[in-house]
C-alpha cells in the first residue's frame, strides 16, 4: 500500500515529511522498528518514534508522530521532529502545551482512551535536553483535537524508580518504574494496563525483566498495581491449565504480544524472560487476564522457556498483533523459530496465526519459514523475502518478508495493516523497513 520494497543503500529509507500539519501522497514515514501505533475513532491510523531513518538518512531514535489517512492513503507529519535523536520538551507537568513533546525513543507502548487521546509510555530514549536518557517511565497523552502533548506522569530523567504502594490500591505517588518493552492493553471502561518490560538499575548495573501488572486511571490520572512482583526476574506461577487463580502470574518478560478480547479480558503472549523453573528463554505460552477478578489463566502453551512449538506459533519476541470482529486474536512476524525446526538458532518469522478463545486452538493462516536444518548456524536463516507485487493491488502471491519490530493496525473494515520493523527486503538486504500492507481476512 505504500514506501519502498527496498532498503536503499544505508540500510534504510529517509522519511520524506513535507511539511508539518499538511498531508501529501508524497509524504512517507523513513524506515523503522519499535515504534508504536493507535488507531483513532475516525480509523485513521497513528505512528510515534522508534529506532530508524530520518529526512537526513541518518539512523537514530525518533520522536516524529505520524497520521495515516485509510481514505485517502496520504500520511501526515503531525508533531515532533524530523531529525532524529531529539530531546523531550516536557513543560510543567499535567499542562498541555503546544511546545511539549516526547523526546526521541524506541521501544515504548502506547494506548487509546474512550475519548480518542493518545497516550505514549516509557521506552528507551531521550529526557530533556542537557539530561541523560535512558530507560523511560515518562507517561504522555496527545489530543488531537488540540494538536497537543501532556505530560501525565513519571519522570523527565532517565532510569527512574517505580513507586509501588500497596497492591491494589490507587495514589497519585504510585508510579511503576523506567522500562522498555513492556506490553499495554485498553479495557472496556478505558483504563491503560501495563504489563512487564525490561529494566536496569544505575545502583546494581542489572538490567532485568519485571512481571508487574499495572492499571492506570485517565479520570483520576492515578496508577495502582494490581499484580505480579516488585522486584526483577520473578518466576512464572502457572497453576493448572485453563483455571483462573489469584496466585496465577506470568513470569517476567518482555517484548510479548497482547490483544484485548469483546470482553475486556486482557491476553498475553510469548516474550522473552523467565519461565516456572527459573530459567531465561524464550515463551510460547498464553495467559489470559480478568480485570473483574483479578486472576491469571493460563490457558496454552508450555511452562518452560523454549520448549516445543508443535502446533502453536514459535515466535517469542517482536511479533504484531490484531483482534477481528469476531474475538478471535491473530499474531504475525516476530523473532522465534518454526515449528519442528532446531531450537538452538533464532529467526525472523513472516507467519500469520489466528487464536480463537472459544476452542482455544491455534491455526496457521498463512506463511511459513523454511526449518532451520540441525547443525547449521540458522541466525537470521534463511530470510523470506518480500513479494510486493503492483502497489495497491491484491494478490494471493503477495507476501510481507520476516520481520520483527514492526507495528499494526485494524481499519473500519475489518482489514489489518502493518507497516515497517526490521527484516528482509524484496532484493534479500536485511535492514529497516518503511513499507505499508494491506491484509483482509
Amino acid at each position: 500500500m505504500g514506501g519502498s520494497s527496498t532498503e536503499g543503500a544505508n540500510g534504510g529509507q529517509s522519511g520524506v515529511y513535507g511539511t508539518l500539519g499538511v498531508a501529501s501522497t508524497g509524504n512517507v514515514p523513513g524506515a523503522r522498528e519499535k515504534a508504536v501505533s493507535w488507531t483513532d475513532n475516525s480509523g485513521n491510523f497513528w505512528l510515534f518514534g522508534g529506532l530508524g531513518y530520518d529526512s537526513t538518512g541518518t539512523d537514530g531514535a525518533l520522536n516524529d508522530l505520524w497520521e495515516f489517512s485509510p481514505t485517502t492513503k496520504e500520511w501526515t507529519w503531525v508533531s515532533g521532529s524530523n531529525v532524529g535523536n531529539a530531546s523531550g520538551v516536557y513543560g510543567t507537568l499535567g499542562a498541555a502545551s503546544a511546545s511539549s513533546v516526547p523526546g526521541a525513543r524506541e521501544s515504548a507502548i502506547s494506548w487509546i482512551d474512550t475519548s480518542g487521546n493518545l497516550w505514549l509510555f516509557g521506552g528507551d530514549g531521550n529526557v530533556s535536553a542537557g539530561e541523560a536518557g535512558g530507560f523511560l517511565n515518562d507517561l504522555w497523552e496527545y489530543s488531537p483535537s488540540a494538536k497537543t502533548w501532556t505530560w501525565v506522569s513519571g519522570s523527565n530523567t532517565g532510569y527512574a524508580n517505580g513507586v509501588y504502594g500497596t497492591k491494589g490500591s490507587a495514589s497519585a505517588s504510585n508510579v511503576p518504574s523506567a522500562r522498555e518493552n513492556a506490553l499495554s492493553w485498553t479495557d472496556t471502561s478505558g483504563n491503560l494496563w501495563l504489563f512487564g518490560g525490561g529494566v536496569f538499575s544505575l545502583m546494581t548495573s542489572n538490567f532485568d525483566e519485571v512481571n508487574d501488572l499495572w492499571e492506570f486511571s485517565p479520570a483520576t490520572k492515578e496508577w495502582t498495581w494490581i499484580s505480579g512482583s516488585n522486584v526483577g526476574n520473578a518466576n512464572g506461577v502457572y497453576g493448572t491449565l485453563g483455571v483462573a487463580s489469584a496466585n496465577n502470574v506470568p513470569g517476567a518478560r518482555e517484548s510479548a504480544v497482547s490483544w484485548t478480547d469483546t470482553s475486556g479480558n486482557l491476553w498475553l503472549f510469548g516474550g522473552s524472560g523467565i519461565d516456572s523453573t527459573q530459567d531465561a528463554g524464550l515463551f510460547y505460552d498464553l495467559w489470559e487476564f480478568t480485570p473483574a477478578t483479578k486472576e491469571w489463566t493460563w490457558v496454552s502453551g508450555n511452562s518452560t522457556g523454549s520448549a516445543s512449538v508443535t502446533g502453536n506459533p514459535g515466535v517469542g519476541t517482536g511479533a504484531v498483533s490484531w483482534k477481528d470482529s469476531g474475538g478471535n486474536l491473530w499474531l504475525f512476524g516476530g523473532d522465534g523459530f518454526t515449528a519442528g525446526e532446531n531450537l538452538g538458532y533464532l529467526e525472523l518469522l513472516n507467519e500469520l496465526w489466528e487464536f480463537k478463545p472459544s476452542t482455544n486452538e491455534w491455526t496457521l493462516v498463512w506463511g511459513g519459514n523454511t526449518p532451520c536444518p540441525v547443525g547449521v548456524n540458522c541466525i537470521y536463516y534463511p530470510g523470506t523475502l518480500g513479494v510486493y507485487g503492483t502497489q495497491g493491488v491484491a494478490s494471493a502471491s503477495n507476501a510481507p518478508a520476516d520481520r520483527t519490530g514492526a507495528v499494526s493496525w485494524t481499519d473500519n473494515s475489518g482489514n489489518y495493516w502493518l507497516f515497517g520493523g526490521h527484516g528482509y527486503d524484496s532484493t534479500g538486504a536485511l535492514g529497516q523497513l518503511n513499507d505499508l500492507w494491506k491484509y483482509q481476512p
